[in-house]
């Protein structure tokens, strides 16, 4: 066996690996010897058929098998004894002469194989980025007041509607000449004004009361199909199918939601009591939870522009006409070249950046341990049940159900990206020179938005 290595063009080499019969003739005849001794074949007994026969039916393929098995072996050998850097996997370059595996026993194969580049990544405080401390401001803190104050508030039921309430209906499907289908869509539902989505039908539920009858284009009314699917019993797909959009609503009884008094007895309710006693103290904690909730979004705001910023920085080439094909070849489904070079700036980006952050890690030696990858399994594992009101375990108890779960592969993996995420931004927050910026909550999506 001999796998000689070349270099063809920048960042793409060729593999040669010659195989000579002494590499794989052992392995063969004890498969084949294997064989016989389980063969069934008419006219011998089990396990006395001669070899002529097992090697004339069996011999070719063992070899083949046995071949391309030493092939790969070796061929992977190589590239980690030689710690060379590939990017894709080897392939097989196309041979002038075809093989005949019954009679050619020393085999000559050649691979092509992309290199990745040899390159740097620098991180100076003249690399200079802004990260954005979100504000929870006076429109955002009276709608979490509002919103809570709905949440603890009381329902009561109501003669006639205002703007707001929520309508108990009976919803009937209408036919062409507006008259109740008899095989139509029928269900009882309540009616939320505030999804509505035309204000002009939204205007038809004010003032209504029990009996009354709204004749609506439903399709118009309600944007949400999900939403609307469920309000009249029918399958998501089927709202894209309606025989008829028109449906009639026959009020039933209205009610309505009484938000909870912004008080004392609100703030021990949220709180616990006594930790919270006046209305500025009950804004100021809100304001603080939310500005806490936000960071995970400033972080992320953050891990984007150092992509964007590193890419631009950080210049190199990697083997595109190799990669191109690479792609072609490995598809799990049929794809042209020309549909590749169409998609091959994004996935161009993408590698960049994996080749980028490894270097990173590589620089600031950030590696996740094995019992790093418990711990923070374990931590997911109790907020998960605390967050659903279950008592918290024992440790051992959280290590059983974290084992069990990091046996699955993409569970696993998500919790090592998790864990090289929070890694990488510290090392990100200290290496960068960050500019703090106070943003609205609201200008700071319009900003990611538009980034």
């Amino acid at each position: 066996m001999k796998v000689t290595q070349s270099k063809t063009k920048d960042l793409i080499a060729t593999l040669k690996v010659e195989v000579v019969e002494k590499d794989y003739r052992e392995n063969v005849d004890k498969i084949l010897k294997d064989y016989r001794k389980t063969a069934v074949m008419p006219g011998f007994r089990k396990g006395k058929t001669p070899m002529s026969i097992i090697n004339k039916k069996y011999k070719t393929a063992v070899t083949v098998e046995e071949v391309n098995k030493i092939l790969q072996d070796e061929m992977y050998k190589h590239i980690t004894d030689n710690k060379v850097k590939v990017l894709g996997s080897p392939m097989p370059k196309k041979s002038e002469k075809a093989i005949d595996w019954e009679k050619d026993n020393e085999f000559n194969f050649e691979f092509e194989i992309g290199l990745a580049p040899d390159f740097n990544v620098k991180i100076t405080k003249k690399d200079k980025l802004n990260y954005y401390n979100i504000k929870a401001d006076e429109k955002l803190l009276n709608q979490y007041c509002n919103d809570i104050a709905k949440r603890y508030g009381k329902m009561g039921s109501n003669e006639i509607s205002e703007e707001g309430d929520l309508v108990f209906c009976n919803i009937e499907q209408l036919d062409v000449d507006g008259n109740i289908m008899e095989k139509g869509i029928k269900n009882e539902a309540t009616v939320s004004m505030d999804f509505i989505a035309d204000k002009n039908i939204k205007k038809q539920f004010v003032s209504v009361k029990s009996g009354d009858i709204l004749k609506i284009n439903v399709m118009k009314a309600f944007t949400n199909h999900s939403d609307l699917g469920a309000m009249l019993n029918v399958k998501h797909e089927a709202i894209h199918n309606l025989s008829s959009e028109e449906f009639q609503f026959t009020v039933k009884n209205i009610n309505r939601l009484t938000p909870a008094k912004l008080d004392k007895e609100l703030f021990d309710k949220v709180y616990g009591d006594g930790n919270v006693k006046t209305l500025k103290a009950f804004r100021a904690k809100i304001k603080e939870e939310a500005e806490m909730s936000f960071v995970a979004e400033s972080d992320r705001m953050l891990k984007n522009d150092v992509v964007f910023h590193l890419l631009e920085k950080t210049k190199f080439d990697i083997p595109d006409e190799f990669l191109k094909r690479w792609l072609v070849q490995t598809s799990e489904e049929p794809i042209t070249l020309e549909k590749i070079e169409s998609e091959y700036d994004m996935y161009s980006k993408s590698l960049k950046w994996q080749l980028i952050e490894n270097k990173i890690n590589e620089n600031f030696d950030i590696k996740i341990k094995q019992e790093e990858i418990l711990s923070h399994a374990k931590t997911l594992i109790s907020g998960q049940m605390m967050q659903y009101g279950q008592p918290v375990l024992d440790d051992e108890k959280l290590a059983e159900i974290a084992d069990s779960i990091l046996k699955k592969e993409e569970e696993r993996k998500k919790i090592i990206d998790q864990l090289y995420d929070q890694k990488s931004l510290t090392v990100y927050k200290a290496n960068f020179k960050l500019v703090d910026k106070d943003i609205s909550y609201d200008d700071f999506v319009k900003l990611a938005s538009e980034k």
